[in-house]
């Protein structure tokens, strides 16, 4: 596995335990749809809430957030609506961003709560 394969995979477990630790069920990780991925779709307070995780070895080139873009946003919009549509769900979709930077003196992990909105 490349190393930032690594690094993401890495990323999404420590965003799992942070997630569970702060009373959230996790419903599914790296769900897909298509070539499209949801990385972990979670539920809480009544929210179905859809987390993409962000993991980086630093911040110099800007935090891990921004690095989720109109296109990356509009792919998870899409992948969410398949989701619901398949199973169902009557919840309200939330999209959150789980912003970490981990490398061998930090480890810092930014939950973006309501991170963005569908476009309508």
């Amino acid at each position: 596995m490349a190393e930032h394969n690594e690094l993401g995979a890495l990323g999404e477990e420590i965003a799992l335990k942070y997630l569970r630790e702060k009373g959230f069920t996790i419903r599914e990780t790296n769900w897909r749809f298509g070539k499209d991925e949801i990385d972990i779709i979670a539920e809480k307070d009544k929210f179905l809430v859809i987390v993409e995780v962000k993991t980086r070895r630093s911040s110099v080139f800007g935090e891990p957030e921004i690095f989720v873009n109109a296109a990356k946003q509009r792919f998870l919009v899409r992948s969410t609506q398949a989701y619901i549509d398949r199973y169902n769900i009557s919840l309200e979709a939330r999209f959150d961003v789980i912003s970490i930077v981990l490398n061998s003196t930090t480890k810092r992990i930014n939950h973006i709560q309501d991170a963005f909105y569908p476009v309508l």
